[in-house]
């Protein structure tokens, strides 16, 4: 026994220090960087990551790892303000501004719910605009920053360091707030969102503009840059068309690339959007095939952070989704086989079947299926499939379809929704819901100092050790007051007047006025950092930050700064 003890004890010291557990510090105590990485696999619960290492593994035998599976080094509690179980909004919300938030809100205070509130909140301070770490890391250390993703760029997480709205789907808000807010780098999807008008100023600013252009972004001499594929969100890893679609890895390159250049370093945000989505479908091919994307996209961001030096990276997902299992009640002992066979023989995710199916005839049905599945239908799955509403090429009559049968249970009105049950039907796969969920989900981190994020966080504590390593630590609700202030506070010793639009679409006007130099005034509108200045309104000023209207209490949110102008001679 002691002999034994004695050999242990000799191990331990013999261990190299990187293995030896990671220790939690307080803000205070973070080393800062000079650039940092956040990655958000969106809707990844940690199960997720389970089967993605399997699948790989079974795959690749020669991989039995993830790429961030070195980096792991703890969990984290994820919430919006007045529930365990938040969406993409308010929980990226709190990753970048320290403060959780409602169902939908992106970047903004949240209004109180006294009974349900998870933390105490400020009524006074509903709807105010947050600063973002992205908005801090480029106001306060003049930090390129960059955005990568794979959803449409207005969507919640990227809109979440970029804009402020308390309605995630008002992209007519969160848009122009995105072109606006000097982003130096914005790569994925949602082509068709970018109007005309906007396109025209990024280009006056000297940004390079592409849509579905690869050879352009691949070709961008400067380092400003927006690039977006696909009308919405981009195509799914597992039918992505290589030719017209770049990979999450190959943007997270691209833009790390660029943001490299700065002087001052850089912050980029890089989402896997798309787990999520496939998640919501309850799709485990496609989860797993798109979080293996990502994984790749963290190996990028590893490689370039352990060769710069200087560079911290965070990965960590927004939120849990579909509540998805190793193992069923279908299924008892399994073997490694009878675990990841089906799912590997998938080629195409639901959604890429769907589209295959409505795009040939019933008559290669069964091809489709042996070749893109590894199976054919029964009598009874093909019968199935005939009924589901919206199957182009069904030989039954839509109005003689019925979701009545012996498979009822994988009937769906959708194609997509029969293809995800049909091929989780063969695997040991389970899942809980179509929603999200609200498990910790993991933590990676690494940084070149070794001051890592280790042990259980809440997202607020998160948000806390990523400012204090860019050196933020402190500083973000400074910036708040100071460049989101009420119209009401900061012109109270002026005349002002909010002209409401002509239009429902159109945005509201603040006027502002000087009672004792007429020659003195403002025009301003939201979603914007440009302030029109003088009666005429014939000059302009371009603002740090962009200035924000909220309707719920007809309040324009802006740098206290202007009212400099007011008092200028």
């Amino acid at each position: 026994m002691f002999i034994t003890m004695r050999r242990q004890i000799l191990f331990l010291f013999l261990l190299p220090v990187a293995v030896w557990p990671a220790r939690s510090l307080e803000p205070e105590q973070v080393k800062p960087v000079r650039n940092l990485i956040l990655m958000i696999p969106d809707g990844t619960s940690l199960a997720t990551v389970s089967a993605a290492r399997w699948y790989q593994w079974y795959q690749h035998p020669d991989k039995p790892k993830l790429a961030i599976d070195p980096y792991l080094c703890g969990t984290v509690r994820t919430h919006s303000s007045n529930d365990p179980i938040g969406d993409s909004a308010p929980t990226t919300s709190c990753y970048m501004t320290g403060y959780p938030s409602l169902a939908g809100f992106v970047a903004t205070y949240p209004v109180s719910d006294p009974e349900n509130d998870i933390y105490p909140t400020d009524p006074s301070r509903a709807y105010q605009p947050l600063t973002t770490l992205l908005e801090a890391a480029k106001f306060l250390k003049q930090k390129a920053t960059g955005l990568v993703f794979t959803c449409e760029f207005p969507h919640a997480t990227p809109a979440d360091c970029s804009a402020h709205s308390y309605n995630r789907g008002r992209y007519d808000w969160i848009i122009p707030q995105m072109v606006h807010n000097s982003l130096d780098v914005v790569i994925g999807g949602g082509a068709s969102l970018l109007s005309e008008a906007d396109e025209l100023y990024l280009k006056a600013g000297g940004y390079g503009v592409y849509r579905n252009d690869m050879a352009g972004m691949r070709g961008h001499a400067g380092n400003r840059m927006w690039a977006l594929y696909s009308e919405r969100g981009m195509a799914y890893d597992l039918d992505r068309d290589a030719s017209r679609e770049p990979s999450i890895e190959e943007m997270t390159r691209k833009a790390i690339e660029k943001l490299s250049a700065s002087e001052n370093g850089f912050f980029l945000m890089v989402e896997g959007s798309k787990v999520d989505w496939a998640a919501h479908a309850n799709d485990p091919a496609a989860m797993i095939t798109e979080f293996l994307a990502f994984d790749r996209a963290c190996q990028a961001a590893f490689e370039f952070a352990r060769q710069n030096g200087e560079t911290a990276v965070v990965i960590v997902p927004d939120h849990g989704n579909s509540g998805i299992s190793l193992g069923s009640y279908t299924c008892g002992h399994t073997t490694k086989d009878g675990l990841m066979h089906a799912v590997s023989q998938v080629k195409l995710t639901a959604e890429g079947f769907a589209d295959k199916l409505n795009s040939e005839p019933a008559s290669a049905v069964q091809r489709i299926f042996r070749e893109y599945a590894g199976f054919e239908l029964t009598d009874e799955e093909l019968n199935t499939l005939y009924q589901c509403k919206s199957y182009k090429n069904s030989p039954v009559p839509e109005a003689e379809r019925s979701d009545k049968g012996a498979l009822a249970s994988l009937y769906s009105s959708s194609l997509n929704g029969f293809v995800a049950k049909l091929i989780t039907s063969k695997t040991c796969f389970g899942f809980t819901t179509g929603g999200h969920t609200g498990e910790e989900v993991f933590l990676a981190a690494y940084h070149p100092a070794g001051t890592l994020p280790a042990g259980m966080h809440t997202n607020i504590e998160l948000n806390h050790y990523m400012t204090a390593a860019l050196g933020l630590h402190g500083r973000l609700d400074e910036l708040t007051d100071a460049n989101f202030a009420p119209h009401t506070e900061v012109f109270r010793e002026y005349a002002y007047e909010v002209i409401a639009p002509a239009n429902a679409e159109d945005t509201p006007l603040l006027i502002v006025k000087n009672r004792k130099d007429r020659k003195k005034q403002l025009s301003i509108t939201p979603n914007t950092n440009i302030v029109k200045l003088g009666r005429k309104a014939d000059e302009e000023a371009k603002l740090s930050s962009v200035i924000v209207y909220v309707d719920v209490n007809n309040t324009f949110y802006l740098p206290r700064s202007l009212a400099d102008y007011m008092k200028q001679e």
